[in-house]
């Protein structure tokens, strides 16, 4: 039976303890999760603490993770899990393509009580291209690598279902810049180019619900024609393959199967609200898991700040999860410090669009009220990153100094303290 099966005829134990930091009752989010309008990834093999993703709850932020054929460091990986436990992540994802990345997997998995989630895809591709050609992947090959990641205790896994023969055609007529930048999008749109047949992944969607509910594995619904430019931004591939996406999401709630939808990826600001609205009413509702969006290209190396421009703008707007972007991005394989930019900036974004949604302004107001009272840890206590606080508080003012150096003794808090009393 699957987690979907257990929310259609109460409310689990498990919601329940999920439902304890969020804004609806237990009730409503079972009610959410049996109509598919909210997830809890979690595959039993592994058992992570119950996140919940979706309508009405808190926005929550994913952390990108993984080595590369030039970067091959678990322990790095490890120092980049641990800051994303320590900034308050809610999920993560290994997208190692270098090094042993079964034994990496598995580590990660047992390191962490986040879901953890992965593509099977860039495995799968890879070891092909290894052994001869990446195009010679066949669909037992596609499968049998989602079982695989299943079985290790995988939570959640993206799948580039929507990358079609249709969407591919659609493709080849549109004036793209930047064609295809996801890679597993581009892993698939050559082997349909090349092979002239269906993409296995949504030929054989039957079979892929059928591990999913073998594992209680929550579908991602990739995103495999994501805009990777802000000129290609709402084109025509990317929205029919999210019509695509629209029509397997409702047949994995038919199959009682948990599915969130991925989307863009690059989004000028004033298409963002748009772009969300579209997912939910073609996809009914699902939770909605972007990339950034980031709103502009002219950012290289500071890429989480346009990703949390977007960010902030999509959840406001009922966008769900979203996945972090480092100032990395686009440049190569981000490290420690930039895994902590990243986070930063997107937990900002959730709380920004969480504040204006109603949800947690008494953080907000408790930090305000400490800071009349110059009340330095207290407010610590409560901001987003208490470890550059505190040390920009130590390295920049007089110890014994109340106020802070950019005032001093003209703080306009500090003078009127006293007179307002």
């Amino acid at each position: 039976m699957t987690f979907m099966e257990d929310c259609r005829k109460g409310v689990p134990e498990y919601v329940r303890r999920a439902a304890e930091s969020e804004p609806i009752t237990a009730e409503e989010l079972a009610r959410a999760i049996a109509e598919g309008r909210a997830v809890i990834p979690s595959n039993p093999i592994h058992d992570p603490e119950p996140i919940p993703i979706g309508e009405g709850l808190k926005v929550k932020i994913n952390v990108n993770l993984g080595t590369s054929k030039d970067n091959v460091d678990v322990d790095k990986e490890l120092e980049k899990l641990k800051m994303a436990e320590r900034y308050g992540a809610h999920a993560v994802m290994d997208l190692s393509t270098g090094g042993d990345v079964d034994g990496i997997r598995k580590t990660i998995i047992e390191s962490t009580k986040l879901p953890v989630g992965s593509v099977p895809i860039y495995q799968c591709g890879l070891e092909m291209a290894r052994k001869d050609a990446l195009i010679d992947m066949s669909s037992d090959d596609m499968f049998d690598s989602i079982r695989k990641h299943a079985e290790d205790g995988i939570d959640f896994v993206t799948v580039h279902c929507g990358v079609t023969k249709a969407v591919v055609e659609r493709l080849k007529k549109s004036q793209r810049i930047t064609d295809v930048v996801s890679r597993g999008g581009s892993f698939l749109t050559a082997w349909i180019l090349h092979h002239g047949e269906e993409n296995p992944l949504y030929a054989e969607f039957d079979y892929l619900l059928e591990i999913a509910r073998e594992y209680d594995l929550t579908l991602s619904l990739g995103d495999g024609f994501r805009p990777g430019s802000i000129a290609d931004a709402s084109d025509r591939p990317q929205i029919q393959e999210l019509i695509e996406l629209g029509e397997l999401v409702e047949r994995s709630r038919e199959a009682k199967v948990q599915a969130m939808v991925e989307g863009p990826g690059h989004v000028p600001m004033d298409q963002i609200a748009a772009n969300v609205k579209m997912e939910k009413q073609l996809c009914k509702g699902a939770p909605f898991y972007v990339l950034g969006p980031l709103v502009t290209d002219f950012a290289p190396g500071y890429d989480h700040i346009a990703g949390a421009i977007g960010g902030a703008i999509a959840a406001y707007n009922g966008a769900d999860f979203l996945c972090y972007v480092t100032p990395a991005e686009h440049l190569g394989l981000p490290d420690v410090d930039d895994v902590i930019e990243g986070i930063v900036a997107s937990k900002i974004a959730a709380h920004a669009a969480d504040l204006a949604r109603g949800i947690d302004k008494d953080i907000d107001l408790e930090i305000s009220t400490a800071r009349k009272d110059l009340d330095w840890e207290t407010m610590f206590d409560k901001v987003v990153d208490p470890y550059k606080a505190r040390k920009f508080r130590t390295e920049k003012n007089i110890e014994e100094e109340e106020a802070c150096s950019m005032c001093g003794d003209v703080c306009a808090i500090k003078i009127l303290k006293d007179f307002l009393n």
